[in-house]
């Protein structure tokens, strides 16, 4: 019997997982693993635009809405969720936030860790996340930290989900996950964040039957009809090439 998958998901804001890997999201928490989303902020500046013309709307107000969508949406795909309120746009890179990662990394040993890609020209934020998930895994994996109470992260795969314009952000998928069986669930996810990114629901719908259609092409059967991109970033280490 194999171990349980433990995901750990790091989301800049709060709705960036729920377009980029709620598919995943759902389909591990199907199969019996534990998934954690990790949210570094709320996106409350940069990404609801829509909740800041509501009259009276204010910061507080802005992400109180934001928490309740990301967390209605990850209650429907099957995980858990965290908030970190670290800010955004800009998104800063504190020596808090690093241990505050480093802290949930190794407390919550992640089997796998899914974060953005490295390089997003048009979100900043969102490559500083990838770099903060690298560090703060190099930092757990460290044998002499002050905590002794938690075991020393192992060496977890990282996973980048796929970006909105990925031609810019030189992402190039080297997995196409089946999310068929679970795309109404992923589809309802997406529209509890609607009050601010309403317009995302249908780009990123679109996009997962063209990746099931890749997803044919290489391979998949015919039944699969909606797929996620992920590009690994470190290699996968096996016995056999065939």
């Amino acid at each position: 019997m194999g171990r349980t998958a433990r995901l750990v998901v790091v989301s800049a804001h709060a709705a960036d997982f729920v377009w980029r890997a709620g598919g995943a999201i759902a389909r591990c928490a199907d199969d019996g693993g534990e998934v954690t989303v990790v949210c570094l902020s709320y996106g409350e500046r940069g990404e609801s635009a829509a909740l800041w013309r509501a009259e009276g709307a204010t910061l507080e107000s802005v992400k109180a809405a934001r928490a309740d969508g990301a967390t209605t949406a990850a209650d429907e795909l099957g995980a858990a969720i965290e908030f970190l309120d670290a800010g955004d746009y800009p998104l800063r890179a504190t020596d808090e936030l690093l241990d505050r990662l480093v802290a949930r990394f190794r407390a919550l040993a992640p089997t796998l860790l899914l974060t953005h890609s490295a390089s997003d020209p048009y979100n900043l934020d969102h490559a500083l996340t990838h770099e903060l998930v690298l560090r703060a895994r190099m930092v757990a994996q460290a044998e002499g930290l002050p905590d002794r109470t938690t075991a020393p992260l192992g060496a977890t795969q990282v996973m980048a989900f796929e970006p909105h314009q990925p031609e810019q952000c030189g992402f190039v998928p080297d997995n196409l996950l089946d999310i068929t069986p679970v795309m109404e669930r992923k589809r309802a996810a997406m529209k509890a964040m609607d009050s601010a990114q309403g317009h995302l629901v249908d780009y990123y719908a679109e996009l997962a039957v063209r990746r099931g259609v890749q997803a044919r092409r290489n391979g998949a059967p015919s039944s699969v009809t909606h797929a996620e991109a992920f590009q690994q970033v470190f290699p996968t280490v096996g016995e056999r090439l065939w």
